[in-house]
């Protein structure tokens, strides 16, 4: 697909006919799905179109192949930039900002941790921490979902994995919307808490030097050990490797769970069938993975391109969209309805190629959990439309709060 004949003016022409789409990176919604409809309209009218936001310019595909084949390509694409509004970041995620062969060592050095066998042995705690979750709001008639289960289910188990107190959720969960959740006006407090949670872990991990327990199975202990090529890592690597793994553990299947039981809370035959057939509670996991997507990919172009149609400059930034992807109408028959039967689907969800998520196990066997306990408990609920309902978007698609009643 390289484009190698191609003159710098006739790039600058070419781009500047790029359809231009209408798309704020920051703005969520006050109504009930606003980011994935707008999305959806754009995705309609174009296959790919350029964003002249006012932090950055970048490029957006919204096909599926375009979206999977752009994924695949680190020849063509570096991971360097994973937030398109932040083309020269302060910070380096790790190892979702690193190209092989940097790349390669540190998914080695986590992929045990996250590994089907690990994740079988944390299946008692999963449903013990839910039953503790949910039983209590059983009887209250209601509750904010997002608050009161879907932000402390995923996070007290990811705590437990990176061998963090639980009783410092609220402390975490505080520091994770002020990273995560800006509005693109608080750029300074977000690098703020990412600083504030870098020296929490350096500080945990001087102590754990001091006080090393030989037993320890959880992240933080482990990392002291860590070594690549031979050489211990380096004690900032280690820092910016843990702000990543905070981040994505406390968020990522948080969001996910939002949008699921939105989808039941306001589709009573489908709530009924998950409250009633266990049996597809996997099956529903993957196709609520297909049809609520959630994170904004971002890259940096590696050389000039012309890629799926669109001129493209080395150095320009790109964004690969994944909730494009999974309600890509030319991909999946009605992509944006809800299919409990509609079987196995290649989606994006968990993005793909070299940078596909080390987690994507652990996320599903939470989501099938937190579906089969809440179910058992409270099988009847709606969203409640007296209270207010927002949402964010970013780099992740999710909601704010998530108000439901039974």
């Amino acid at each position: 697909m390289s484009d190698t004949g191609a003159n710098a003016t006739t790039r600058s022409t070419a781009a500047s006919q790029c359809p231009v789409g209408d798309w704020d990176y920051f703005a969520g919604g006050q109504a009930p799905m606003t980011a994935y409809r707008k999305m959806d309209a754009l995705s309609d009218q174009h296959e790919f179109f350029r964003v002249d936001d006012p932090h950055n310019s970048y490029y957006v595909f919204t096909r599926y192949d375009a979206i999977l084949d752009g994924l695949q390509r680190p020849d063509l694409f570096s991971s360097s930039v994973s937030v398109v509004v932040d083309p020269d970041p302060p910070y380096k995620w790790i190892p979702l900002q690193l190209d092989a062969p940097e790349h390669n060592a540190w998914r080695r050095l986590l992929g045990g941790y996250f590994s089907p066998g690990r994740v079988e042995r944390l299946m008692p705690s999963m449903r013990e921490v839910c039953a503790t979750l949910i039983e209590p709001l059983a009887g209250q008639g209601g509750c904010d979902f997002m608050a009161d289960f879907a932000q402390r289910f995923p996070s007290t188990i990811f705590l437990t994995i990176l061998g963090l107190d639980a009783g410092d959720l609220p402390k975490f969960l505080a520091w994770e919307h002020r990273i995560l959740h800006t509005d693109g006006s608080q750029l300074q407090d977000q690098y703020a808490a990412m600083t504030e949670v870098t020296g929490f872990f350096s500080d945990l991990l001087d102590e754990r030097r001091k006080n090393p327990d030989p037993n320890a199975e959880d992240i933080v202990s482990n990392a002291l050990n860590w070594r690549i090529d031979g050489e211990p890592c380096r004690h900032e690597d280690l820092l910016n490797c843990l702000l990543l793994l905070f981040m994505a553990g406390l968020d990522t299947v948080a969001s996910q769970l939002g949008w699921g039981f939105y989808h039941l809370a306001t589709h009573e035959a489908d709530r009924r069938r998950i409250a009633t057939e266990p049996a597809i509670h996997d099956k529903a996991v993957e196709e609520f993975l297909r049809a609520y997507p959630m994170v904004m990919t971002g890259r940096k172009v590696r050389q000039d391109v012309t890629f799926h149609g669109c001129p493209l400059n080395a150095g320009e930034i790109v964004m690969f969209p994944q909730p494009a992807a999974g309600r890509d109408n030319t991909q999946f028959p009605d992509a944006r309805e809800v299919d409990l039967d509609r079987g196995t689907t290649r989606h994006t969800s968990f993005s793909a190629g070299p940078h596909r998520c080390l987690g994507s196990h652990l996320a599903r066997v939470e989501l099938e959990v937190a579906l089969d306990e809440w179910h058992r408990r409270i099988p009847d609920y709606r969203l409640d439309q007296t209270q207010p309902f927002t949402e964010h978007t970013g780099g992740v698609f999710g909601l704010d709060k998530l108000p439901l009643v039974w």
